[in-house]
């Protein structure tokens, strides 16, 4: 059996996160814009994690040392993703001078020159 300060306490906090919850819903329609890109950004990463958690011999740096090492062939050179003014684009070389090098996710398909 809890004591009465226990039960006093659970109360009290239990009334706050129910005014807190309510508050939150009431208030949505000014936060919920500016929260929607964090958190299907947030979503992404859950959902879609990077090559950092791989194993150390599946990453993909450890792939492109093993090709080098054995391949006769040229190893492609990796995609780059540049935005700039609110513009996105896509290259093989180094992004131009004041654009945002951000990593590209999923499959890439390139057509050659």
């Amino acid at each position: 059996m809890r004591s009465r300060t226990e039960r006093t306490v659970l109360t009290a906090i239990a009334v706050v996160v129910v005014a807190a919850a309510a508050a939150a819903w009431w208030t949505s329609d000014q936060w919920l814009p500016h929260a929607g890109p964090w958190t299907e950004q947030a979503w992404k990463k859950v959902t879609r994690p990077g090559p950092e958690t791989l194993p150390p011999d599946k990453r993909p740096a450890a792939q492109a040392r093993a090709a080098r090492g054995g391949a006769s062939a040229p190893v492609a050179p990796q995609p780059r993703k540049c935005v700039q003014d609110g513009r996105i684009s896509y290259t093989d070389q180094p992004c131009p001078k004041g654009s945002q090098e951000l990593p590209v996710y999923g499959a890439v398909t390139s057509l050659p020159p």
